[in-house]
């Protein structure tokens, strides 16, 4: 099994004016495990076809991810930021995040 180690990507939200919030990103470094390593390509439209991930890094979670793992939006891996498509926190601490296409947030 393939040993993970990058930034996960989150947006909190702050309030800037009364009444007004905006999104705060914030990266936090991270360790665990690759569970899986599957890339494909799908056909679109575009000129070029789209490349999606089916991988699944399984990491511990500490007390910010706990509370803020609804607001994560992306995992960093080889250099490129991949969105996050699900979720999985139902053997805590462990939580198992699934990755699909780039993220262009």
């Amino acid at each position: 099994m393939a040993k993970f180690c990058g930034k996960i990507g989150f947006v909190t939200y702050q309030e800037t004016a009364p009444g007004v919030t905006e999104e705060v990103p914030v990266e936090k470094k991270y360790y665990g495990d690759l569970l899986r390593h599957v890339k494909r390509y799908q056909s679109t439209e575009n000129l070029n076809d789209d490349v999606y991930i089916s991988n699944e890094i399984s990491i511990i979670a500490n007390a910010f991810l706990k509370e803020n793992f609804a607001n994560i939006r992306y995992v960093e891996l080889l250099g490129v930021k991949w969105s996050i498509t699900n979720v999985d926190a139902t053997n805590y601490p462990r939580m198992v995040l699934s990755l699909g296409g780039v993220y262009n947030g």
